[in-house]
């Protein structure tokens, strides 16, 4: 029997995760934001809460688990912050794969892990505790994605590609095969990684000079 659902947050990622589990029939029974008022119809007839407390207080971790629906910035960690604390407390977190996802069975998704609308999950990968692998992104086989990570839509890890803990690899972008990110960096959108990169570093895409095209074009 599926526990009874609370989600984190009520912003854009939580109406997504919203959205994925009431199509999924998994019963939402309270949301916990701090915002006094709920804007978003979506959740209308829900129970809202705005204190994180108050969940720890009043419900029971055996009966219900959690959604984590903050989204994921670089470098930015309420959402690392919020699991560690409710896990702490014996709380458990909901593992979301949207029904539209594409993830082998030989695939390894722990605890908390969200993976969105048209994500590719292949043979031999690892997604990590709290990981967000968004819409359309694909991982290829035998990938490692590390516990909280976020791989933005529309990124590609080409095969065996390590990303170590609280790494974010931003919209668009590719890593090569084989290729390593060390922990807390950040990959810009649209860029495409073929060495190494080293802890707390950023990778900015390649871009051309007005110089450059107007070179290209003559």
């Amino acid at each position: 029997m599926n526990k009874k659902l609370v989600i984190l947050g009520s912003g854009g990622h939580a109406r997504v995760l919203f959205d994925i589990l009431t199509q999924q029939s998994k019963e939402v029974s309270a949301i916990v934001s701090p915002e006094d008022n709920l804007e978003n119809g979506m959740f209308n007839g829900i129970p809202h809460y705005t204190n994180d407390d108050y969940v720890i207080e009043n419900f029971d971790s055996k009966e219900i688990k959690l959604v984590n629906g903050v989204g994921a910035l670089p470098r930015q960690k309420l959402r690392t912050e919020l699991f560690e604390k409710f896990r702490q407390k014996g709380f458990k977190f909901e593992t979301v794969v949207d029904h539209r996802a594409i993830v082998s069975p030989h695939a390894e998704i722990k605890e908390g892990a969200q993976i969105m609308p048209g994500a590719i999950i292949q043979s031999g990968a690892q997604i990590g505790f709290n990981s967000i692998v968004n819409s359309g992104a694909i991982i290829e086989h035998d990938c490692v994605v590390g516990d909280f990570n976020h791989v933005a839509p529309g990124v590609t890890l080409s095969g065996g590609v390590r990303l170590a803990e609280s790494v974010h690899v931003g919209s668009g972008a590719t890593i090569i095969q084989g290729i390593t990110v060390s922990k807390n960096a950040v990959v810009g959108a649209g860029a495409i990684v073929s060495k190494p990169v080293s802890a707390s570093s950023i990778v900015y895409p390649a871009r051309s000079t007005l110089e450059n095209i107007e070179e290209t074009k003559s």
